[in-house]
């Protein structure tokens, strides 16, 4: 196959299209959309693709039959039927003030009048909404389509001062009851964004919307599936290490059969032809992080998280969910589904290494608050490693507590928790790439935690001084043989017992063996 341009950074499906750049054929979810419903809604992490997919239902809907071309959608839909389309998005604009908000959608909502050829002088932008969908009816004797874009991000932009946020929401509910009350003037609704807020608190007017957000048909209506990169960018990929690609990129699910891909990341990477955090770099997760700390979230715990479906919409301003915060961003995705009592109950995981890297390099900033610090340490870390240096890896884990600013412990009630150790342990080596498992399970017990690196496992156990007689970290590693899981892989094994104190907030034991 021939190469074509890379799509990097391109929302309009008309200049994907015209600029003969490379493009995942996302139709036929288009047509089962039609088919299916009026009125949905679908929330994915930034940069998945959401907003090409609204503006290729945009130029579906307005008959734009040439760009469809060689679709799965050409020759299974009636071009000659067409409709007024009414596209609303919240991705600009700075939503702090008190009538910001109302200022946007009207000027959003005067420009689709200059387009189509309506005339309305109403004061409000609930009332010229609701004219604007019945004069576009009445004019072209079609019903609207209406497609909404970034519908959260005025509610995202203000979550640290609640006050504003909670207007915000208040307003965009009364604003999207509209849609409802107008069912006769509408053909087609299709709300995107990165959350998925509480219906009773924001779609409690538009209560008609079928969320695909979790349904399996619709996983993969965002994102490269492996089939994709086989089928569209196979002459990109010439030469390259698919499974490494596979390990940095893939793993997100929606409960489809196949994971994905985040477009941007392929994207980035076949231009840059390096593995980096590319979409991770494109937002920063500093509310995120805060949040953590704020609720004694330990690293350690995120990888294995549970959740059921209401709990993963728990989102709101008043209310926001852990585990529906770190799910709908896409820091975690679902990696297992099963049944309790009836009710779907799923775990939670990191997709992919760039996810898990970022993350945690972003909660060692947070702790160590000295990157030039942090990133010595990393790097002497991945050293002593590689050396097996076991003399340098206990002064070295010595440097990583002492790194952090004694006033952190006097602030933050998680440095007495008992996982705070440990999760300073697991978040450089998760910030370094390395093959981490933790609370794995063996025949004797759970491992508080494994890291493998080439030819070598380190087994390690965490004990608080206060908490345990000396010396009980090694001794139970060793007393359990939790190494016998890992014989088989040839491997060197290395046990490291581990005690703390929340005294000298430091380390009081630090005893190896090899098994």
């Amino acid at each position: 196959m021939a190469k074509r341009r890379l799509p990097i950074g391109i929302q309009t499906f008309r200049k994907l299209r015209e600029r003969n750049c490379y493009y995942v054929d996302k139709t036929p979810y288009l047509a089962r959309l039609l088919d299916e419903d009026t009125h949905y809604f679908l929330s994915r992490p930034r940069r998945f693709g959401k907003s090409l997919f609204l503006d290729t239902l945009k130029e579906l809907f307005e008959g734009s039959e040439e760009l469809f071309a060689g679709l799965y959608i050409h020759d299974r839909h009636d071009w000659s039927e067409r409709h007024p389309v009414v596209r609303l998005s919240f991705g600009g604009g700075n939503f702090a003030g008190p009538d910001a908000l109302e200022a946007n959608v009207m000027e959003q909502l005067a420009g689709v009048e200059r387009r189509l050829g309506v005339v309305s002088d109403y004061l409000t932008a609930a009332g010229r909404f609701a004219y604007l969908l019945e004069a576009l009816h009445r004019q072209t004797g079609q019903r609207v389509v209406v497609l909404v874009d970034e519908y959260d991000k005025p509610i995202l932009d203000m979550l640290e001062q609640p006050e504003p946020a909670r207007a915000n929401r208040d307003y965009l509910r009364g604003l999207y009851g509209v849609i409802k009350d107008n069912d006769a003037h509408v053909r087609f609704t299709f709300l995107t964004g990165v959350s998925k807020f509480s219906k009773v608190n924001l779609f409690s007017q538009l209560n008609n919307l079928t969320d695909i957000t979790l349904d399996p048909e619709y996983s993969s209506i965002c994102g490269y599936t492996e089939d994709d990169l086989d089928a569209v960018f196979a002459s990109e990929f010439g030469g390259t290490d698919r499974e490494r690609v596979r390990e940095w990129y893939n793993g997100y699910s929606w409960l489809g059969t196949e994971k994905v891909y985040n477009p941007y990341d392929v994207l980035l990477f076949l231009r840059r032809r390096k593995f980096a955090a590319h979409w991770f770099e494109t937002g920063t997760p500093s509310f995120l992080v805060d949040k953590l700390f704020e609720r004694r979230v330990s690293s350690v715990s995120l990888d294995g998280m549970l959740g059921t479906e209401d709990l993963l919409s728990a989102f709101d301003v008043n209310k926001i969910g852990t585990e529906a915060l770190l799910f709908q961003t896409g820091y975690l995705t679902i990696t297992e589904e099963r049944e309790l009592g009836g009710k779907a109950l799923y775990r939670l995981g990191y997709p992919n290494r760039e996810v898990r890297q970022g993350l945690n390099e972003h909660l060692l900033r947070h702790l160590v608050q000295d990157s030039d610090q942090q990133t010595a340490n990393s790097i002497r870390l991945a050293r002593l490693l590689e050396a097996h240096d076991c003399a340098g890896l206990e002064e070295l884990f010595h440097a990583f507590f002492a790194s952090i600013p004694y006033q952190w412990y006097t602030n933050n009630h998680i440095a007495h928790y008992e996982g705070f150790y440990a999760s300073v342990f697991y978040s450089y080596f998760a910030a370094l790439g390395y093959d981490i498992a933790v609370e794995e399970p063996t025949s004797h017990g759970r491992l508080d935690m494994a890291v493998r690196t080439a030819g070598q496992v380190y087994l390690f156990e965490f004990k608080v001084a206060e908490m345990a007689p000396p010396g009980s970290a090694l001794a139970q590693l060793q007393q359990r043989r939790y190494a016998d899981k890992y014989r088989a892989t040839g491997a060197a094994i290395h046990l490291i017992g581990i005690e703390f104190s929340r005294a000298t907030r430091n380390i009081t034991a630090f005893e190896t063996a090899d098994a």
